[in-house]
């Protein structure tokens, strides 16, 4: 177990489920001391639990989860079976169809704010990775908590239907009104530049939808696999099966803006 001290506030343990999807690990936040709130428990590892009841013990308030993938939310449900404390998070319609159901005792929404003696947190919406995202920002030091809306060193996944690539770049911009110093992501490290990272992720967007079009007119109507050996070729072909749901998100959103049609399985810029 290693015990990372982030600040005053916050610590960060990371479970040992490093893969392609998750990169070094799900990050798990402690925040405070005498009331511990943790942000995502991780995914179902007993040896996470158990480094988690020793760190936080009786002190554990309640246990927040940004989104209920599988890699941050299974182990909220163990750690309310031992210690009996409540699970905070956000239930949509679409999430029920995607996730396992995690039995969420406090629902929480945009605008609302978690308060303890020792700090408090606002909640942000940000769909676009998952319909059910939440972000929190930590007032008293204003990191942001980020889950999988931003990662360090990687790109985020937008799986349609779930994930929608409109809402995720909503989301992108709305950050920008927030005061934030920091952001602390869901897999990966502090990221010290929050702005800088927000803005090229927007930008890393619009750039793969701007190449969307560029290939559909160069090649003319194409399916999704004809189009992500176009689209995609910066990326290992390795991880192109990934990429598609990406590509695919990209798709619906200028087919909702009348960039793009669609008929059967064939994509076409529209004239």
């Amino acid at each position: 177990m290693k015990t990372i001290r982030l600040s005053p506030v916050v610590r960060r343990i990371t479970a040992s489920n490093s893969n392609m999807f998750t990169g070094p690990g799900t990050n798990s936040y402690l925040l405070g001391d005498q009331e511990i709130s943790i942000i995502d428990p991780g995914p179902a590892l007993i040896d996470h639990i158990d480094d988690l009841i020793s760190i936080s013990g009786s002190y554990l308030k309640q246990i927040i989860i940004t989104h209920t993938h599988p890699d941050h939310s299974p182990g909220a449900s163990i750690l309310k079976e031992k210690l009996g404390v409540p699970i905070l998070g956000l239930t949509t319609e679409s999430s029920l169809e995607r996730d396992e159901p995690i039995d969420i005792d406090q629902e929480i929404s945009h605008g609302d704010f978690i308060q303890t003696n020792e700090y408090t947190l606002e909640v942000i919406h940000t769909p676009g990775h998952a319909s059910n995202h939440l972000c929190y920002l930590l007032k008293e030091e204003n990191i942001l908590f980020t889950g999988d809306h931003i990662m360090q060193g990687s790109t985020v996944v937008i799986a349609p239907p779930d994930g929608n690539m409109t809402e995720y770049l909503h989301s992108l911009n709305l950050l920008r009104e927030y005061n934030i110093s920091k952001i602390a992501p869901g897999h990966g490290e502090l990221i010290h530049d929050p702005i800088k990272i927000i803005d090229a992720t927007i930008e890393h967007r619009l750039g793969r939808e701007r190449k969307v079009l560029e290939k559909l007119n160069k090649i003319g109507p194409s399916t999704i696999d004809e189009l992500i050996i176009e689209v995609y070729d910066d990326v290992s072909a390795i991880l192109h099966p990934i990429a598609k749901w990406s590509l695919e998100a990209h798709l619906i959103k200028l087919n909702e803006n009348k960039k793009v049609a669609k008929n059967r399985q064939l994509y076409s810029v529209v004239e």
